[in-house]
């Protein structure tokens, strides 16, 4: 019974939000064209899309039955935790501002502390790289959304200053308003994103450089490259795919920095896009929220651990971190389900290495220098199957 009048009372929140949003919200940006410019493979004019398909489809049934079961809680999901423990990093535990550059470009110090969900701050010399900063409490509008169980590994105050930050889509779980101008107003640093993405940061007073695919901007010594990936964006109800989503690759003098952004793995070609531009010596890759029916192992909009597997090995990088898990809950999946899936998709693929996995929250880690790791050999069928019948079947 408690459950019931919990689920009505929060329904009742939800239609007092929406009808606000419509009054309030909806007429301002029915005709919000974040960006305007030439039609081309991926680009009609006034909406982007996926070159290679749009299976980034609504949930069955629509977004409503979607958002019912979200706030009733009806979907038969498991259970996560409200809170779960995460020692944050102190400016101590981060790259010295003043760390010099090692003699050998491959030897340069790389720092990486995982934020939570997609932000994570990279350190180099000279260069504090962010990317997605999201410290809000929840990943939505007028304080509506999914509330996070994880708090930032980094304090907000403690961090140090921002040179560059990547913001990869217009979601409210990758693209925080409050954050980004609090960073902003402190630290001036260059934003990039992909296109439209800066009509939303200029009308909160920021600047930003909005590139298409396969474009780059220098930021200081490292080269910023907008590149495909698969996904879509809106930030309200009418607005679906009027920015657009990438991924992106930084040049930097140790090796590449690969940032996935959120993506599904659609035809899986963005992902030699990003490998023809060098070597890569750390990729961030989501591996959660890709379950929105039980069992269900990838998704169009989010691929799931063992498609995060593939694309690390496609990439052929040295060093990989499994981000977009355990933050916010946006799917079906349980809380520490993905980490625990990777493992097992690893072990069936035959892989003992730790060279991709997840990490703590708040913990540093220091990228050891490139190495050129083995031809991959990857059947995903066969992992599949392997899941299936061990370990990963247990896993909701």
């Amino acid at each position: 019974m408690g459950r019931i009048i919990k689920g009505l009372v929060w329904t009742g929140v939800w239609i007092v939000a929406v009808l606000c949003l419509v009054v309030t919200i909806v007429p301002r940006f029915l005709d919000s064209l974040y960006y305007q410019g030439v039609a081309g493979d991926h680009f009609d004019g006034a909406r982007f899309f996926n070159p290679d398909g749009d299976d980034t489809s609504r949930p069955a049934g629509g977004r409503a039955h979607y958002l019912w079961q979200q706030v009733t809680g009806t979907d038969g999901r498991p259970d996560w935790p409200t809170q779960v423990p995460v020692t944050s990093a102190k400016p101590a535990d981060l790259l010295p501002a003043a760390t010099p550059p090692a003699r050998d470009p491959r030897a340069t110090p790389m720092r990486v502390t995982w934020v939570g969900h997609a932000s994570v701050l990279v350190q180099a010399p000279g260069l504090n790289i962010l990317t997605d900063p999201v410290w809000n409490d929840r990943a939505g509008p007028f304080g509506f959304g999914p509330k996070r169980v994880a708090q930032p590994g980094i304090a907000l105050d403690k961090l140090p200053k921002i040179d560059l930050i990547l913001i990869s889509h217009n979601h409210y779980d990758h693209l925080d308003l409050s954050t980004l101008k609090r960073i902003w107003d402190r630290d001036r640093p260059a934003i990039v994103t992909s296109l439209g993405n800066d009509a939303i940061l200029g009308g909160a007073g920021m600047a930003a450089t909005a590139l298409d695919w396969r474009q780059a901007e220098r930021v200081g010594g490292a080269t910023v490259h907008v590149v495909r990936n698969h996904h879509w964006s809106s930030r309200w109800f009418v607005d679906r795919n009027r920015a657009l989503w990438s991924a992106f690759v930084v040049e930097l003098p140790g090796g590449n920095l690969f940032f996935a952004g959120d993506t599904g793995m659609g035809d899986g070609a963005w992902v030699r896009e990003a490998a023809a531009l060098g070597p890569i010596r750390l990729a961030l890759i989501p591996i959660g929220a890709f379950r929105f029916q039980p069992g269900q192992m990838t998704s169009g909009a989010h691929i799931g651990p063992v498609d995060a597997l593939d694309v690390f090995q496609r990439l052929g990088a040295s060093r990989g971190m499994a981000i977009h898990w355990g933050t916010f809950r946006l799917s079906y999946e349980g809380w520490a389900t993905p980490p625990k899936l990777l493992t097992a998709a690893k072990r069936c693929a035959g892989q003992g290495d730790r060279r991709f996995g997840a990490v703590l929250i708040g913990r540093p880690v220091d990228i050891a220098p490139m190495t050129t790791p083995p031809p991959p050999a990857f059947d995903r069928d066969a992992i599949l199957r392997c899941l299936d019948s061990g370990e990963g079947n247990a896993l909701r």
